[in-house]
């Protein structure tokens, strides 16, 4: 299922994190070089690309702040420079500081909206062309229940994940065409993230009640997210994993 992503590049965002370093580990064992983007926790995105290089695959760790307007589009063209063309791109850096609707400010609102929405939206704008031109490509943002839901993080990350949604409505149909896909995964409580930092086997862990009585892993994230990126009769649609919390 997963043979044309044998000598693909890919461009993970948020890399240093649980949910995206088990995206990247997923896509080189599926065969793909892995450009990792960090903001923070450096020694986390080296880790991972030693587990990249491990499973005979390319890997490059690049420094990015994506609430900077320069750097998305920076990082896309490092990532070309350093393993070539970006086939997949995997939209995953995120960032939501918990806050009652009536204590977010000006300032959060915007540095949200920067990272989860316009990094995404300009690191795509600079990456789909030649994926057009080759007649192959794979973009996907990960998003939240949150875009769904409201959540419980606040407005400002439940909007700024809403909108990758209307983002990726917008993309895919137009590029549909050339063989480029569009999607966007909304995974929720999953363990083993700096959002939710908590024991998956402690059921008093759970800030929301889960139908299937626990929280996810990042591993199950990454092999719905390779599911996706391997399948090029998926687009413009928004796949939730969140253990039947919300029935969408």
């Amino acid at each position: 299922m997963a043979e044309h992503l044998q000598g693909r590049n890919a461009l993970v965002t948020g890399a240093s994190g649980g949910i995206g370093g088990a995206i990247a580990r997923a896509l080189a064992a599926a065969g793909a070089d892995v450009v990792l983007t960090y903001a923070g926790h450096r020694e986390d995105a080296e880790s991972v690309a030693d587990d990249v290089r491990a499973l005979g695959r390319r890997a490059v760790t690049l420094h990015a702040d994506l609430a900077d307007r320069e750097s998305p589009v920076e990082a896309v063209r490092q990532a070309r420079a350093a393993l070539g063309a970006v086939d997949v791109l995997v939209a995953n850096a995120g960032t939501g500081r918990q806050l009652p609707w009536d204590e977010v400010d000006p300032d959060t609102w915007e540095q949200t909206m920067a990272v989860n929405l316009r990094a995404p939206w300009l690191m795509t704008r600079e990456a789909l062309p030649e994926m057009v031109a080759r007649g192959f490509g794979r973009v996907l943002f990960v998003s939240s229940v949150a875009a769904l839901t409201g959540g419980v993080v606040g407005p400002h990350y439940a909007a700024s994940k809403a909108g990758l949604h209307g983002l990726m409505h917008h993309l895919a149909p137009r590029v549909a065409g050339d063989g480029v896909t569009v999607t966007t995964i909304a995974p929720a409580l999953v363990a083993g993230t700096r959002i939710l930092p908590v024991d998956p086997a402690d059921p008093d862990a759970m800030p929301l009640p889960v139908p299937v009585g626990r929280l996810g892993t990042t591993e199950e994230v990454a092999a719905m997210a390779l599911a996706m990126l391997t399948n090029g009769y998926l687009t413009d649609k928004v796949v939730t994993l969140d253990g039947g919390l919300h029935p969408a």
